[in-house]
């Protein structure tokens, strides 16, 4: 059998019908029986996938793993989340040789050559080999190169090293090696991370990263892992085409809580995808009435409570998306900058300066004394809108840079259209602030007005009053000194809440909706604008509904073949709907307080 060459290269499977039909002429058979066993079939090619015994080239990955579990330990690479370490030692401590040679067609060819009795000579290259092949036989020979390639794994480890010229000390080696963070997921710490750790530390004798940040896993909204199988998986370039980058980008750096998976729906990409075009409006709104024609403000220097109060939650935004940063909490990060963004500038800064922006100061009056006062008036109002101007354009600079890590298409375009600028905004430095610029006076001022327009509010939704109903606000118990802070914003608060008056009273309406603030109780006479009686028994039918839910949830989540059962996507599914019941029914129950 050995002689026959014919059967070289044949199919395995034709080889072994000529194998039996070599033993059936020869009589070597003695005789057939069926066998069934199981085989592994290729994913890709669909082959049967059987061993097939050659020489292969192996690493003392033991010898190379010791100084990469003590640097862990020494604490020169950590990880983060921690607890992926004991994933590293695991494997690291348990590890076996390692096989680096592949049959493949591309890759790394393994930099060995064969000479005429099977000698082996590894070499930087072939001339490098053909010089060891003579001194080693005493006449130039004919070498033949081993045909296989070096195993995945092993190349990328190489990369610092095959990209920045080592083993030569160049200057590209000294500048970026070693690098600073590596961020992966959790599936190939011992494929990849371990590996550039026993490559940099046997080759360059120092760890390739200080930190190797673990990122959490992508599921669907279910919290089930995405599958073509299973059609649930979410194709990253059709929400980019149909929501834009950034919204995806966003999406998934808030929703990165460390050691947490994220559970990825398309309904919260569309979500922040709004959150850009909103901070786009905000822009162009305040482009549109100058805000960006004039110098931005020196930050000490802002008079107006208001721009005092917008600069100091920068501030304290700027400290916190920092911290975050630097302690790996890209999701507390990046929720903050978005709650300054919305919330606090769009939502309330810009719509308190915009009878502020929007004031032409035109008008005349014919008496003299009038006229004067009118034109001091005038002159106050004039630097006034130009300290708002110039604070707009302080402000949104900065949170430009604040949000330009996690959404820089959008930052980068208002950047380059607001104003003419001399640098790209991904080259601008990152703000740095001193928290002696955050006036304590004017927070208090400004939060307290924004809980009392957002209670008044909170009570119209509640209650169903028309949009466009001006009801007069009855104040009973304020002090001196809440009564003159009503007094100064007087005007704002009727404008924002839809307020007809604002009165100091000593008796409640009887037809009053209450709201208490601190010691303070403000009263909306309701009375004429909807029928309480018929709001309070809505009110009541509401509260039972959702105590039936409140049951019927409540008894799901009790049910031990309920838990034992059900999915985990469909019990997260179930504890989500409790807790929104809940919150309707709080609600209910506290408009339902106001009205008794």
């Amino acid at each position: 059998m050995a002689d026959r060459d014919e059967w070289q290269g044949l199919d395995r499977f034709e080889a072994r019908e000529k194998v039996i039909a070599y033993f059936k002429e020869n009589n070597l058979l003695a005789k057939i029986e069926p066998h069934t066993h199981m085989v592994p079939y290729g994913d890709r090619s669909n082959a049967v996938i059987e061993p097939w015994l050659t020489d292969q080239w192996y690493v003392d990955a033991k010898t190379l793993a010791a100084p990469a579990i003590a640097a862990v330990k020494a604490g020169k690479t950590k990880f983060i989340p921690q607890n992926w370490e004991k994933t590293y030692f695991e494997w690291m401590e348990n590890i076996h040789a390692w096989c680096i040679s592949r049959q493949l067609w591309w890759g790394h060819q393994i930099p060995a050559w064969y000479g005429e009795e099977g000698e082996v000579f590894v070499a930087y290259d072939e001339a490098e080999a053909m010089s060891k092949a003579k001194a080693h036989y005493g006449k130039e020979v004919k070498l033949r190169r081993d045909p296989d390639v070096l195993d995945t794994w092993f190349s990328s480890a190489l990369w610092p090293f095959s990209t920045l010229g080592w083993p030569q000390e160049t200057a590209e080696l000294a500048r970026y090696y070693k690098t600073d963070v590596l961020v992966t997921g959790f599936d190939i710490i011992f494929f990849w991370v371990a590996r550039m750790m026993m490559m940099g530390l046997y080759c360059k004798g120092e760890v390739p990263f200080h930190t190797v940040y673990i990122h959490a896993l992508v599921r669907d909204e279910k919290g089930a892992k995405m599958s073509k199988s299973k059609g649930n998986v979410i194709d990253p370039l059709t929400l980019c085409a149909t929501y834009g980058a950034d919204a995806l980008r966003f999406t998934l750096s808030s929703m990165a809580a460390m050691g947490r998976d994220i559970k990825l729906s398309e309904a919260r990409v569309a979500g922040y995808r709004n959150f850009g075009t909103k901070l786009w409006n905000a822009a162009r709104f305040c482009q549109m009435h100058g805000c960006f024609e004039t110098a931005p403000i020196d930050p000490q220097t802002a008079q107006l409570p208001l721009n005092q109060w917008i600069i100091g939650a920068l501030v304290r935004t700027q400290n916190h998306v920092t911290q975050a940063l630097e302690s790996y909490r890209f999701n507390e990060a990046a929720q903050a900058i978005y709650h300054f963004i919305w919330s606090q500038f769009c939502d309330w800064y810009v719509e308190f300066a915009k009878p502020i922006l929007q004031d032409d100061n035109k008008g005349a009056n014919d008496d003299d004394m009038l006229q004067a006062q009118a034109q001091i008036q005038a002159q106050a109002q004039i630097e006034t809108q130009a300290e708002t101007r110039a604070t707009t354009r302080w402000v949104l600079e900065h949170a430009f840079r604040l949000l330009h890590p996690f959404m820089p298409f959008v930052t980068e375009a208002l950047w380059q259209e607001t104003a003419k600028r001399e640098t790209m905004l991904t080259l601008a430095d990152w703000p740095q602030f001193d928290t002696d610029i955050i006036h304590t006076q004017a927070d208090e001022e400004v939060n307290y007005l924004i809980r009392i327009i957002t209670e008044i509010r909170s009570v119209r939704a509640e209650m169903h009053v028309p949009a466009a109903a001006q009801i007069p606000l009855f104040v009973i118990g304020a002090d001196e000194k809440t009564a003159a802070h009503l007094h100064k914003y007087t005007d704002i608060l009727q404008k924002l809440a839809r307020l007809s008056a604002i009165q100091q009273a000593d008796i409640i309406p009887a037809d009053g909706v209450q709201i208490v603030i601190d010691e303070v109780t403000l009263v909306l006479p309701l009375g004429d604008i909807i029928d309480l009686q018929a709001e309070a028994e809505r009110l009541k039918k509401g509260l039972a509904k959702t105590e039936n839910e409140i049951q019927k949830w409540t008894g799901k989540l009790e049910n031990k073949g309920f838990l034992s059962k059900a999915p985990a996507g469909e019990i997260e599914k179930t504890r989500a709907q409790l807790a929104e019941t809940e919150s309707i029914r709080d609600k209910l129950q506290t408009a339902l307080a106001r009205l008794q």
